[in-house]
């Protein structure tokens, strides 16, 4: 299983749910596709996208649950990012666990690359 990451705000995941299709944040909406990162670039994308926000949540998706809406695209530094063309059925999350912000950066679940 190839597991793919999605940071957002708590509040419109549960949104999500009580709709049952996740469609996308801020950005994703501008973009016309709902980014995610790999496990590798994850961090990455917290500290430059997402710095000082509490209240977020990391979603671990399984890629093959999504395999025909997803395109792996060249973003930051040309590195190949999964990119999800479409609307999440957000019952297909693996799991969904809280991002904190503690001080200095996200405390990411333990364990979360397992």
């Amino acid at each position: 299983m190839t597991l793919i990451y999605k940071i957002l705000p708590a509040a419109h995941w549960s949104a999500a749910l009580g709709t049952g299709r996740f469609d996308g944040a801020g950005i994703d909406l501008v973009d016309g596709y709902i980014h995610f990162s790999t496990a590798a670039q994850v961090e990455a994308t917290a500290r430059l996208h997402f710095a000082g926000q509490d209240g977020l949540v990391l979603v671990a998706l399984d890629a093959e649950r999504v395999s025909a809406i997803l395109k792996w695209e060249p973003s930051r530094g040309g590195e190949l990012f999964p990119h999800v063309y479409g609307s999440i059925d957000p019952s297909l999350a693996h799991w969904v666990k809280p991002l904190p912000w503690v001080g200095a950066g996200h405390e990411f679940p333990q364990g979360w690359r397992a």
